[in-house]
């Protein structure tokens, strides 16, 4: 059986990759995994924002059935806690790490876990190096170590990638298949100066022009937990460390690459890479992701993630421009294509799409179309047409993307569209009515991208404590 190493950025949008189109971006060794593989151009996350992503990426599950709706603020280690208490948010869910250690996968992870009890490995991992919380700054990061809290020396990006090495090099031997999830809290912010080594930082903040991204005045409904930039000089800063941040990671993913072709193993391991969430850097005039403003956004910058997969012999050479692909096909995919499609749990929402990670024609020719969540916000998207739904009373949005790929403007109060929103706002009522679970249905819960503190439908589960930018607030904590 093949091995499989899974690389999971932390919101890297889909644009800010060389191999995408980014001339301003270094990213080499992703360009050439994406040369020597398949690179969707149309890959979706579940939810722009972290903690739901994941929990989708593992269980194959919709916000709407595994409960978890925003980035978990609360019961990842005991420090984060009042009380010292921990809470399980995939309790009772089973993840694709589970089947594949049934199959007889070794499953390893190192990075950011930010589902709740990090001391506790998950998924039947046997290594278990991780994140204490999920996000933090770049050096002396918060970490997990033989169930206990710690500090990671050093900068996490090389702390996250060290520990994969120890993996693979334990792992990696040929007597059993492994599977190694290599999950780096880059590019998440912060992004200053000290956050980043100067021979990525320094390059960008004086050489680059960053005209690979907009500048736009601030979208109106950003929020105090996106970060603030007003200024040249501000944005300046924050792309430089951004775009170092993607930089350091690439540098560290070629360390992994160099491994597994020095040990044998890369002829024979499937290697896929992409990103929790989308990414806006000033798209929009948001800097942030879904919970960059309030009401929660579902722009494409948001939701599309970049996705390459690479496995010699398997995966077909080049770029799928057309096809749609969502993170809720991710599990059923995965273990179809590993030979295990009998483990796949019935009923989930996403499809077995091996025909398109091996290059072939989709059988059923059926238009697919993606959906994605953020607790009371929902979309609904095809190769053309957007429809995106508030609740209880919007407001709702409808974009043309075919006339209109940046999404500026709105259709929905067009009498031309009228029909094809109604349309659209029934396919979505139909498809979410069909897999959430009623006691966790995010259309139900006060959900404000400012974290969840609990299970879903326990009191105080979601925090509340937002408002929107002016000129005299300053963020006060980072979204994750």
């Amino acid at each position: 059986m093949d091995n499989v190493l899974f690389i999971l950025a932390d919101d890297l949008g889909a644009w800010a990759l060389g191999c995408a189109g980014n001339n301003e971006i270094h990213t080499p060794h992703l360009d050439r995994l994406a040369a020597r593989g398949l690179r969707l151009e149309n890959a979706f996350c579940v939810s722009p924002v972290c903690s739901p992503a994941r929990a989708s990426l593992l269980t194959g599950r919709i916000p709407s059935q595994h409960g978890v709706h925003d980035w978990v603020r609360r019961g990842n280690c005991p420090s984060e806690s009042g009380d010292g208490s921990l809470i399980d948010y995939l309790e009772g869910l089973p993840t694709y790490t589970e089947a594949l250690a049934q199959a007889g996968y070794r499953c390893g992870l190192s990075g950011k876990w930010h589902l709740g009890q990090a001391p506790v490995p998950r998924g039947d991992h046997v290594f278990w190096h991780v994140h204490a919380k999920g996000g933090g700054s770049y050096y002396h990061a918060p970490w997990i170590r033989d169930g206990q809290e710690c500090e990671a020396p050093g900068y996490v990006t090389d702390v996250i990638t060290d520990y994969a090495l120890e993996f693979l090099e334990a792992y990696a031997d040929g007597a059993r298949p492994f599977y190694l999830g290599v999950h780096y809290t880059a590019p998440h912010y912060p992004w200053g100066r000290d956050q980043h080594p100067a021979q990525y930082y320094e390059p960008y903040f004086n050489d680059c022009a960053f005209e690979s991204v907009p500048e736009l005045p601030m979208h109106p409904w950003q929020i105090d937990t996106a970060p603030r930039v007003h200024t040249r000089e501000a944005r300046r800063e924050m792309l430089s460390g951004y775009y170092a941040a993607v930089t350091a990671m690439d540098a560290a993913i070629g360390r992994l690459l160099d491994a597994l072709e020095r040990s044998g193993q890369l002829g024979r391991t499937l290697i896929v890479f992409t990103s929790d969430n989308g990414m806006n850097m000033g798209h929009h005039g948001i800097y942030g992701k879904g919970n960059g403003t309030y009401p929660q956004n579902m722009y494409d910058t948001s939701v599309k993630v970049p996705f390459i997969l690479s496995r010699p012999g398997r995966v077909p050479e080049g770029v799928s421009a057309g096809a749609l692909f969502s993170h809720y096909d991710f599990m059923p995919t995965l273990l179809d294509f590993l030979g295990l499609g009998r483990q796949v749990p019935a009923a989930l929402p996403g499809a077995i799409r091996t025909d398109l990670w091996e290059g072939r024609a989709d059988a059923t020719g059926a238009p697919v179309v993606v959906f994605d969540e953020y607790g009371p916000v929902r979309m609904i998207r095809d190769e053309r047409w957007k429809y995106v739904h508030r609740f209880p009373d919007g407001p709702h949005e409808c974009y043309d993307l075919q006339s209109d790929p940046g999404e500026t403007h709105n259709l929905i109060g067009d009498p031309r569209c009228f029909a094809l929103a109604e349309r659209m706002r029934g396919q979505l009522a139909a498809w979410f009515a069909r897999y959430v679970d009623p006691a966790r249905d995010g259309a139900d819960f006060p959900v404000t991208g400012k974290g969840q503190c609990d299970l879903s439908g326990r009191a105080g589960a979601f925090a509340d404590d937002w408002f929107y930018y002016s000129e005299n607030v300053e963020p006060k904590d980072s979204a994750s």
